[in-house]
């Protein structure tokens, strides 16, 4: 393992060991607008969610690496502190890869990209209509983290008012993560497409405590089949299964276990399916 100290590793290389490591990263397409009215639209994948009460969003643009320069996002929301965020999909990803070229101040990337500007309710910049989530923000803070090349500015930002896309609910009124197809910015020039067999569901920890890895039985925590995602799942239940329950699972099995190994591999492959019960009483089982 490499061990780096970001004071003496040239500002280049530190942010492509950070932007490689950290991502995913959602990306903030930015519509903003200067004081003369010209408007700009640029991505920046130093971008997250930072509350809901009151709804906060944070992104950074941060200075150009090679000169030193903000960009005129930031420019401009000193000037007008109202932006609209638009999410990417992967629909939009080349048009808004396009969008990011640092064309000279004035030119409207709107029309640069192809995408479509239309008028927000509260704040000036105009939302982009291709995207399926648009959010208009009042800005309420530009915090500069630093003056050279590489350095972010924090546009903290409240949320407003919000335009979803009906074509990506669910029945309920809730946005479909597999109908949303949304891109994440990795390192380079990769992207990470949310969609398809990438998506995958984690059920979140249970109101009532889980029993934790720590309590499981030595031999279970110990096993050289079963992965760290495999004892989280074993870990995650509020209790493990009676002893009665699990005496009528091992009479109705059929199939015989010559080892510990092989009773562990069978265990992984419900765990995989999400049968942790049985999962459970299968390992309680000790069947040999």
């Amino acid at each position: 393992m490499i061990t780096i100290s970001p004071t003496d590793t040239p500002q280049n290389i530190l942010h492509s060991h950070l932007v490689s490591s950290v991502g995913p990263r959602p990306i903030c397409f930015a519509s903003t607008i200067d004081a003369k009215g010209n408007p700009n639209l640029a991505p920046f994948s130093f971008f997250n969610i930072f509350g809901s009460n009151p709804p906060i969003a944070v992104f950074s643009p941060a200075r150009s690496g090679r000169t030193g320069n903000n960009k005129d996002t930031v420019h401009n929301v000193l000037e007008v502190p109202e932006v609209v965020i638009n999410v990417v999909t992967y629909d939009m990803v080349q048009q808004t890869s396009l969008a990011s070229a640092e064309y000279p101040k004035g030119v409207n990337e709107f029309i640069k990209s192809g995408f479509t500007a239309i008028p927000s309710d509260k704040v000036r910049p105009f939302r982009v209509k291709e995207s399926p989530v648009q959010m208009e923000c009042k800005v309420l803070e530009v915090k500069q983290t630093g003056t050279g090349g590489g350095a972010g500015n924090l546009i903290i930002c409240e949320i407003i008012l919000m335009h979803i896309n009906e074509e990506v609910l669910t029945p309920e009124g809730r946005i479909d993560q597999t109908k949303i197809d949304l891109v994440g910015r990795m390192g380079g020039n990769w992207y990470c497409r949310a969609h398809g067999d990438a998506l995958f569901e984690q059920p979140q920890p249970m109101a009532n405590l889980g029993i934790g890895v720590d309590a499981l039985p030595v031999n279970i925590r110990n096993s050289k089949v079963l992965s760290g995602n495999d004892l989280g799942k074993l870990g995650n239940v509020t209790h493990l299964p009676l002893e009665a329950d699990v005496k009528t699972y091992k009479e109705s099995l059929t199939r015989k276990f010559s080892n510990e190994e092989a009773l562990h591999k069978e265990a992984k492959r419900l765990l995989e399916q999400n049968k942790i019960e049985e999962a459970w009483k299968l390992l309680l089982s000790d069947i040999k």
